[in-house]
């Protein structure tokens, strides 16, 4: 069995639900889909009519997108209820999330486990003289603003930097818990360090793409590979003898006329 990763599906574009199907059929392997699937219930059922019968098991972390109450979409589920009720969605498809077990399997004969993950952002991927209060500001100094600060409800918590803690937290005990020795695979739909969340043309953005807490998980946690999206740059990079992989496709100006859909489903080697 191999494990195959994509993210940043973003099928709100009609060019992208156009692309899912041309990714091809692996029907004995495992499919990541590292968040940005869309932003309704509808575009995670896109999604999973699409690969369900192309793969053995899908795999989905959240990204900000699925988060997004949109009022003009008829949005009324916002912040942790909205989550809650994507993850309901995946569990009545068969699809595993961050709030399962995290499962064992074996991948090119390892046996590995599988750790999707929801931990968000708390504004710490910025330079240490900017203050977390004025953080959004030093961002808008160079014109960039994130919808996330519009859409994304934080929900019963106060901040999402408050909830992005609880999520490190639980999922931080969830890991430290296993004691099995296996080795990890790690996703989360934001990179899980700080030097992986820089956009070379709008480099303030990287507030809304991770936090610090989680630059020495791949050592502390055995990882043979960290799954994320969110940036839109497609890569591959060894850390620590870590591979780090960024899977997202993304917009449709980003990769339509460049690759093939099918190209941008990464192979996860462990």
């Amino acid at each position: 069995m191999k494990l195959f990763a994509v993210g940043d599906l973003h099928l709100g574009h009609p060019t992208n639900r156009e692309a899912l199907h041309r990714i091809k059929a692996r029907p004995d392997d495992w499919l990541i889909l590292a968040g940005d699937v869309g932003e309704t219930e509808r575009h995670l059922d896109l999604a999973f009519d699409a690969l369900q019968p192309k793969f053995k098991q899908l795999v989905w972390v959240p990204g900000n997108h699925e988060l997004w109450s949109v009022a003009s979409r008829g949005t009324a589920l916002r912040g942790e209820a909205r989550y809650e009720r994507f993850v309901e969605r995946c569990r009545e498809r068969g699809v595993l999330t961050p709030e399962d077990p995290y499962p064992v399997a074996a991948i090119d004969g390892t046996r590995v486990r599988i750790v999707p993950m929801f931990l968000l952002y708390d504004y710490s991927f910025r330079p240490d003289h900017v203050p977390l209060d004025g953080a959004v500001a030093w961002a808008r100094e160079a014109g960039i603003r994130c919808a996330d600060e519009q859409f994304l409800s934080p929900a019963p918590f106060a901040s999402r930097s408050d909830w992005c803690a609880a999520r490190c937290d639980l999922t931080e005990r969830r890991l430290e818990a296993l004691d099995d020795g296996l080795p990890t695979v790690l996703i989360n739909h934001w990179p899980l360090r700080e030097e992986l969340a820089r956009l070379p043309r709008i480099p303030r953005f990287s507030l809304w793409c991770g936090t610090r807490r989680t630059e020495d998980w791949h050592t502390r946690f055995a990882a043979r590979a960290v799954i994320s999206g969110h940036i839109h740059i497609r890569s591959s990079r060894d850390i620590d003898g870590v591979a780090f992989e960024e899977v997202s496709l993304g917009y449709p100006k980003q990769w339509h006329g460049r690759i093939e859909p099918d190209d941008a489903v990464r192979r996860v080697r462990v």
